[in-house]
C-alpha cells in the first residue's frame, strides 16, 4: 500500500475558487490537478505513462458510444 502524505499551501481564495470551478469543469478536482502536476514535475513518471493515463481519464469522459452500423471496407475506403 501507498503511503500518501498531506501538503497544506497558502493560496489566495479567489484563485482557489476558480480553480474549483476549473476543475469541476474537466471531471477531477483540484487535489488530483496539484497531485498530477507534482508527479510530473518531480518525474516519477514517463511521458508514455501520463499520456496513456490522459487518454484513459479522457476516454471515459466521452460520450461517444458504439452505434449499430456496420460499414463495409468498400465503403469506407470510399471517395
Amino acid at each position: 500500500m501507498e503511503v500518501m502524505a498531506n501538503l497544506t499551501i497558502a493560496l489566495d481564495d479567489e484563485i482557489l475558487r476558480r480553480a474549483r470551478l476549473k476543475a469541476v469543469q474537466q471531471g477531477t478536482s483540484v487535489n488530483a490537478l496539484l497531485r498530477d502536476y507534482l508527479t510530473q514535475f518531480a518525474g516519477t513518471r514517463s511521458a508514455q505513462e501520463q499520456a496513456a493515463k490522459r487518454f484513459i481519464d479522457l476516454a471515459g469522459k466521452s460520450r461517444a458510444r458504439k452505434g449499430t452500423r456496420r460499414w463495409t471496407r468498400d465503403e469506407l475506403h470510399q471517395r
